[in-house]
């Protein structure tokens, strides 16, 4: 009698609910990631107020409804790119800020000043996203942006708690005392009682010192992102960056 033996394939396992979530959330990052890629492609080339999810589409070889199942529309591709340069910037700060001894404050400021002139010049786009013109009708959600916009901000604002906490913070530029105080009791009526500076004991001209010092800060490093000065006015970008960050230490920590 012949015998016959039959021989059954093992079945190929079928993926697990968690293994196929797992590859969903995978394909889905992998996407989303070229998606942003892609987006700052089309920032480059045309800015953000012209930033449209149709063109993202044809750059990645899809079509636009296709990319409604990663971002609702326009503007929350643009706060996906905005969180994601301001949280590039900071990293960065705060890479370079961390390396010096948290005792140099000098050292502290000048490591903040110049990575972020740094990953500005090398980053002029994402740059001009945060802090060029407002992009029409789009309204930033403070709930997603304000916290990673402010990160290097308040790194500053460490460093002034630190130098009041040290007693070596800067007094009012500008005489006399009184009016330099009166302005800057005026000026920062709305952070003076913050609990970060409240517990530092920092002054209302201290605080105004270092909001000034921000404000110089980024306006310095986007006259050079957005060329305002030509050749025939700044001979040497580096010496006149440098002359500012000097300045803001002297209004930091006075000239002691």
């Amino acid at each position: 009698m012949a015998y016959t033996r039959t021989v059954t394939e093992p079945a190929s396992p079928r993926p697990t609910p968690g293994r196929a979530d797992g590859i969903r959330a995978r394909n889905r990052a992998g996407i989303e990631a070229e998606l942003r890629a892609a987006a700052r492609r089309q920032l480059a080339e045309v800015g953000p107020a012209a930033l449209s999810l149709r063109a993202v589409a044809r750059d990645m070889g899809m079509v636009p409804s296709a990319l409604f199942r990663y971002v609702s529309g326009r503007d929350e591709l643009l706060t996906l790119l905005i969180v994601e340069a301001y949280t590039s910037l900071a990293d960065a700060v705060d890479e370079a800020h961390d390396a010096v001894d948290p005792a140099d404050l000098h050292g502290r400021w000048a490591a903040l000043a110049t990575s972020m002139r740094a990953w500005a010049l090398a980053n002029p786009h994402e740059w001009a996203l945060l802090f060029g013109s407002p992009v029409p009708t789009y309204q930033a959600p403070s709930e997603q942006t304000t916290d990673p916009g402010t990160r290097v901000s308040r790194l500053l604002l460490a460093i002034g708690r630190d130098a009041a906490l040290r007693g070596v913070a800067g007094s009012a530029p500008f005489g006399p005392a009184t009016r330099a105080a009166d302005l800057a009791a005026a000026a920062t009526a709305n952070l003076i009682s913050e609990p970060d500076v409240t517990s530092s004991g920092m002054s209302a001209v201290t605080l105004a010192n270092g909001l000034a010092t921000w404000a110089m800060l980024v306006g310095a490093v986007s006259s050079e992102v957005f060329e305002q000065f030509g050749p025939q006015t700044i001979a040497n970008h580096e010496a006149f960056f440098t002359y500012q960050v000097a300045i803001g230490e002297s209004l930091l920590f006075g000239r002691g």
